[in-house]
């Protein structure tokens, strides 16, 4: 801020004042002869302790450096929210089961809510004096029933790039990271955030109403976040979405808010500024010891400033010690700043601990935070107190320093006390999606009141903006999510979204019907033990399986079996019942088991306490199998070489050259493992490659121990694939060019021999594809090729976001769909036309699909993501709100898979789940029983 200038400046400079002290001080000298040595003091010490004419302001200043954060001091009689639209019409939500927030989050209330003026007004139950104002005149408001069903307060995203990662991606539109500089706390996401990113409607959606909008982690400091409310507002500026900002307009300028607002740092260590700058962590962790240097020297010459000041020591005080580089650092040894900090490993968490304490500030979140459940007494020597854990649920392993992630870290982070945030880092992951964090962290552990906490109202608490957001209390800002069931569901979806007071679902599509139980908290199996041995091992426990049976195998108490090859589930009756295994291929079942004389012959007899014996799943999309850590190509298979990007060794077979995924293939990677102990028995796995040429993929066993154990790899070459993407140095024309040469057989070499193969039908063909206009166009290759070859292509498409838009011409040409990414997102420029279900849409691309006989398969783009398959399929089942069985939804994820790449599949591979069948939240993967490789395992 501008301080003017005091009586005597540091340059020299006088002010009028000044000049005129001067002429009055060397008229007292001059009659020194005539006058006392004391007198000639006391003037002289006088003239040292005139205030200047702007000390009032400077006194000010100094006052307002103590002043705590805190909300406007009549916040809490506050009657109209600061955020309020006029002419926005109250609403009465009646007979709702709220969620509140309150008794550390286990209060429940059935009641009614009214909303008016951005605020909560009351929540009870409603009654006149609710719609009546001071002078007797009644509100006008809508009424929504809620019938029963779940409200929340908003979630709120703790860690997002929405914004200044815009989607769809565009260079132009991405203002995330800085490279001007490794530490730069100057920095504001503000300055970049664009008003015109899709996500926003798209994240609205799924019931986030706030997001903390951090600057990406290319730098140690990269600068200032600002917490901002979703909704589009009338002016469209990025200013008016800020939720409560520390500054404000005043005509000539902006001027600081007092009391003072929070403000929010991004920092980051470990690996991503070290592979920006190419620095070490020490390095990372010098330059913010320099930088919070230079701030305290800041702050304290602030301080020696003040004290001058305040006592009356006027004399050369000179300015203000102000930077404009360093003046946020200097707020946040002040306390009045959120510093939050990307962090994986316990090395860096160490050192940023440490850095805490050396400078007095407080860590208000480490993010990422993939080992803090590792080193939980560290956290708690955090200068202040210890800081939250903002976490992916599963997400993990995608770079070395998040390798020892676990799904178990809410839980063990909330057993020691800690606080548990679920964050989506979107666009990373689609914060749209960011209740389906919490839903999974529920599931391997985390209490339920402390998982919708850990999106609601520990975010709010950690934006030190829990007195407003978080929470369904009178007075806090209307953001309110109704929910169609429990939000702790897998298929939950916002029903509407309130943001302050203001409904944002113009035309919400709801599910025809949703099962009862959904409306009820989902109990979650017991991983206790699974949680322990993730500490007792450093994050890197065991996933083989504990014992595999080659014999015989008594599974009982089940309650239902899935068996071939139509993927019938049978309900065993009466009762949960008998399944005798032998081979790893089941012998009898039920009251067919009764003759069974081979009790003696049993070596082990696994309860499933009413579970089921339901088909094992194939993953596709994803690098399962040739990738174990993407960054560090020691751990993986590499990239196969692309003939349009560079040349291809004679010696290799020149442009001829095609790779076989399973020549690259590795066994035992623990996303492999991870999938295959939740459900997924098979992988189909191309090579990595960035060109148009992509090789031949293969299907392999997920548990198998090595590449030459009986039934490792279950079909050597299972297709041939290709990619067409946009944004690269090839045009789309040229790559259409190249396939259109290749399918006539005029390519060289394997490519060109397995080219001519597809384009005769004999192999299947894979092809990559986003966007709608370019599947139009292949659709058109493939009728030219079939027309002149006089052949019949068996073409799939995968990734296909814009599929639906062709569905019918799709099924005219009988090409299937490989659906990569099951929750759609817009992140390139051919995404934008997805279809993304409800609430926004009626219909999901799988249920407009299938619903003109396009044959789908649903995958799985991310590794560390492919063992959420089974959850991925109860979503699309219960979003289809009864058009699909349980069984063409279970085939999505299997048969169809297999069917459009032309691999074999076993139906009686089967996955044994404790507790549940394969959709119910309360099952458990205990096992599996694999007649292709023909064992038991028991995990």
């Amino acid at each position: 801020m501008d301080v003017k200038r005091p009586l005597y400046a540091s340059d020299g400079a006088r002010t009028p004042i000044a000049r005129l002290g001067a002429f009055v001080l060397l008229a007292v000298v001059g009659l020194a002869s005539v006058g006392s040595y004391l007198f000639t003091t006391d003037v002289v010490e006088h003239v040292r302790h005139v205030a200047p004419v702007n000390a009032q302001a400077i006194l000010a200043t100094c006052a307002a450096l103590d002043v705590p954060v805190a909300p406007p001091h009549d916040f809490a009689e506050r009657t109209t929210s600061d955020r309020f639209v006029e002419g926005t019409k109250a609403t009465l939500i009646k007979n709702a089961t709220i969620w509140t927030g309150n008794d550390d989050g286990k209060e429940i209330v059935n009641a009614d809510i009214f909303i008016d003026k951005g605020i909560i007004k009351f929540v009870g139950k409603s009654s006149k004096h609710w719609f009546t104002g001071e002078s007797g005149e009644v509100t006008a408001f809508n009424t929504f029933d809620a019938a029963g069903g779940w409200v929340t307060p908003g979630i709120v995203d703790l860690h997002s790039h929405i914004g200044v990662g815009a989607s769809p991606h565009l260079n132009g539109a991405s203002d995330t990271n800085s490279r001007h500089g490794i530490t730069q706390p100057w920095l504001r996401a503000l300055d970049g955030l664009n008003t015109h990113d899709m996500s926003f409607a798209l994240s609205i959606s799924g019931g986030v109403t706030t997001s903390l909008v951090l600057p990406g982690s290319a730098n140690s400091i990269g600068g200032q976040g600002f917490p901002i409310k979703l909704r589009t507002t009338a002016e469209r500026s990025p200013f008016s979405k800020l939720l409560e900002p520390w500054f404000t307009y005043n005509g000539s300028g902006i001027k600081p808010v007092h009391p003072p607002r929070w403000r929010y740092l991004k920092q980051a260590c470990g690996e991503n500024p070290s592979r920006v700058y190419g620095n070490t962590r020490m390095d990372n962790i010098y330059a913010m010891r320099v930088a919070y240097n230079e701030a305290r020297k800041v702050k304290e010459a602030q301080d020696a400033y003040c004290v001058k000041a305040q006592s009356g020591q006027w004399a050369e005080l000179g300015e203000f010690p102000e930077s404009l580089q360093w003046e946020m650092l200097v707020d946040v040894l002040r306390g009045r700043v959120k510093v939050n900090t990307h962090c994986y490993e316990a090395t860096d968490l160490d050192g940023l601990v440490r850095l805490s304490n050396e400078f007095k500030f407080q860590i208000e979140a480490f993010h990422h935070a993939h080992e803090t459940y590792l080193v939980p007494e560290v956290l708690k020597k955090a200068y202040g107190k210890p800081p939250a854990s903002a976490l992916f649920a599963t997400h993990a392993r995608f770079k070395r320093e998040a390798y020892r992630g676990s799904e178990f870290a809410p839980k063990i982070l909330h057993e020691n006390g800690l606080r548990v945030i679920m964050k989506s880092d979107h666009p990373v992951l689609d914060s749209r999606f960011l209740v389906f964090e919490a839903q999974q962290a529920h599931y391997y552990g985390l209490p339920w009141n402390v998982a919708l906490s850990a999106v609601t109202t520990t975010p709010a608490n950690a934006l030190g903006l829990d007195h407003r957001i978080g929470y369904v209390r009178k007075g806090y800002d209307a953001d309110i999510v109704l929910w169609d069931v429990h939000p702790l569901s897998i298929p939950a979806a916002p029903k509407q979204v309130f943001i302050d007071g203001i409904p944002q679902l113009a035309h919400p599509h709801l599910a025809k019907s949703k099962a009862e139980h959904l409306q009820k908290l989902p109990q979650p199996p017991n991983f206790d033990e699974e949680a322990k041995k993730a500490v007792e091992w450093e994050g890197l426990p065991p996933l083989h399986p504990k014992q595999s049976w080659k014999g015989t195998v008594k599974f009982v108490q089940v309650g239902t079996l899935w068996t071939g090859p139509g993927l019938q589930a049978k309900t065993l009756s009466p009762g949960p019942s008998t399944v005798i295994v032998r081979g790893g291929r089941v012998l009898c079942t039920g009251t067919g088991c009764s003759d069974f004389q081979g009790d003696s012959e049993v070596e082990a007899t696994v309860d499933l306490a009413g579970g089921a014996l339901a088909p094992s799943l194939i993953s596709y999309g994803s690098t399962l199998g040739l990738q174990e850590i993407p960054p560090e190509l020691t751990t993986g298979d590499g990239i196969a070489p692309d003939a349009l990007r560079g040349p291809i060794p004679a010696i290799l077979g020149g442009d001829g050259t095609l790779i076989r995924a399973v020549d690259g293939l590795q066994f035992g990677g623990r996303d492999a493992l991870l999938a295959y102990i939740s459900g997924v028995g098979t992988a189909i796995t191309g090579p990595v490659h960035a060109g148009v040429i992509g090789g031949l993929s293969t299907a392999f066993a997920l548990g198998a121990p090595s590449k030459l154990s009986k039934g490792a790899v279950k079909q050597r070459v299972v297709a041939l694939h290709a990619s067409i993407s946009k944004g690269g140095p090839v045009s789309i024309s040229t790559q259409i060019a190249l396939l259109r040469r290749l399918l006539h057989g005029d390519g060289p070499g394997d490519a060109g021999k397995h080219f001519k193969s597809a384009g005769n039908g004999e192999i299947p063909l894979v092809i990559d594809v986003q966007g709608a206009d370019e599947i139009a166009t292949l659709l058109e290759l493939k009728e030219e090729v079939e027309t002149e070859l006089g052949s019949t292509i068996k073409l799939s498409i995968a990734g296909a976001t814009e599929a639906h838009l062709l569905a019918k011409e799709l099924a005219a040409a009988g090409v299937g769909v490989l659906i990569t990414r099951p929750r759609p997102f817009p992140s390139q420029w051919s995404q934008q036309r997805l279809l993304p279900g409800h609430p926004l849409s009626a219909h999901s691309a799988v249920d407009e699909l299938l619903a003109h006989n396009v044959t789908v398969g649903l995958g799985e783009g991310d590794k560390a993501l492919a063992r959420n398959a089974r959850f991925n399929l109860a979503w699309i089942y219960h979003e289809a709100g009864g058009r699909l069985s349980k069984e063409d939804t279970v085939s999505l994820g299997s048969s169809n898979i297999a069917a459009l790449l032309g691999a074999e599949y076993d139906a009686t591979d089967l996955v044994a789940y404790h507790g549940g069948d394969i959709f119910d939240f309360t099952a458990k993967a205990v096992g599996t029983v694999s007649s292709s490789r023909g064992v038991v395992d028991i995990f």
